[in-house]
């Protein structure tokens, strides 16, 4: 699958999509943390001001107020930096929106280390364990434009909390328009006979530049893309994996209690394989340039062929 520059971060087309779905859902409230013009929410305030809610430094009240709204039958949308959602208001989001199991959706932008230059106060790599953690939480994972877009699609048509991973700067398209991104599903982006690799969001793009290089030696991996990390398609992994016979999950997130912990729970269960699993090694990052910061804690494509060629040979 080719990759073409993306020209809109995914938190723009996440919130491009928010306001063409404002007219299809004329109830949908959108709340925002004092970062509308960063999340690009704003776009739904000006076209919608009456259903459009600056709340201000304050993500505690604000999950509480998009509660209190998504109680009396309204569709929500609260909106921030994924850092700040999954630790100041992650008691409200537990208790008030997942334990009732409202309609409330979350914008979660700069996830991972894609804030890069922003430095770790703005960096959310622990933001995945804590949401695939709350029971009735389900988290989406989009990485490019049109993924993005249409995850807004499928939180709104599913019942419940949802939390939507976005990213600080554009990356790369891959995918072409109408796309569907099912709640569950993934997207085999790549085939391939010896290894698979299964990843989401920016390191996606990753996954496919190592499985190029690996085609250069002879290896052939398959690569899956897992937007939907809660439900997590399992089934399409292991379909992958009984073909190739190994696994390798790379994330841009710790990789204490993120989806390789899962995967790897599952694959020691169900059906022993050669895995590995690549991530924040118990640390935080820092601030520099997003590629660099990449190669430094070892999430580059160069490491993804490294670790891949010494799986194979398990």
């Amino acid at each position: 699958m080719e990759m073409k520059a993306a020209k809109v971060p995914t938190r723009r087309a996440f919130s491009d999509r928010l306001v063409e779905y404002g007219e299809i859902d004329p109830e949908l409230i959108v709340f925002d943390a004092d970062i509308g013009y960063s999340t690009y929410t704003h776009l739904f305030g000006d076209k919608y001001p009456e259903r459009y809610f600056n709340m201000g430094i304050q993500e505690l009240n604000a999950v509480d107020t998009a509660a209190g709204m998504a109680a009396e039958g309204r569709t929500v949308l609260m909106a921030t930096y994924g850092v700040f959602l999954t630790m100041r208001a992650v008691e409200a989001i537990r208790s008030f929106v997942c334990y009732p199991n409202l309609n409330v959706k979350f914008l979660s932008s700069h996830g991972g280390i894609t804030p890069a230059v922003d430095g770790v106060t703005h960096q959310a790599t622990e933001d995945m364990a804590a949401m695939t953690t709350i029971p009735n939480m389900k988290v989406l994972a989009p990485a490019d434009t049109e993924s993005a877009r249409r995850s807004v699609d499928t939180a709104m048509k599913t019942p419940g909390p949802c939390f939507i991973r976005l990213m600080r700067d554009p990356l790369f398209d891959i995918y072409g328009p109408n796309e569907d991104f099912p709640m569950g599903g993934s997207k085999l982006i790549r085939s391939g006979k010896d290894i698979t690799i299964a990843s989401y969001g920016d390191m996606l793009f990753q996954a496919l530049e190592a499985a190029e290089e690996l085609s250069k030696s002879g290896i052939d991996a398959e690569v899956i893309d897992l937007y939907s990390v809660k439900p997590l398609d399992y089934a399409a992994v292991r379909r992958s994996v009984e073909k190739t016979g190994r696994l390798l999950v790379p994330e841009d997130h710790q990789k204490r209690n993120g989806v390789g912990y899962d995967l790897a729970a599952y694959f020691l269960r169900e059906y022993p394989i050669p895995f590995d699993h690549m991530g924040l090694e118990d640390t935080f990052a820092e601030s520099g340039n997003y590629y660099k910061l990449l190669d430094k804690y070892g999430l580059s494509a160069a490491h993804i062929v490294e670790r891949s060629r010494r799986l194979i040979k398990k």
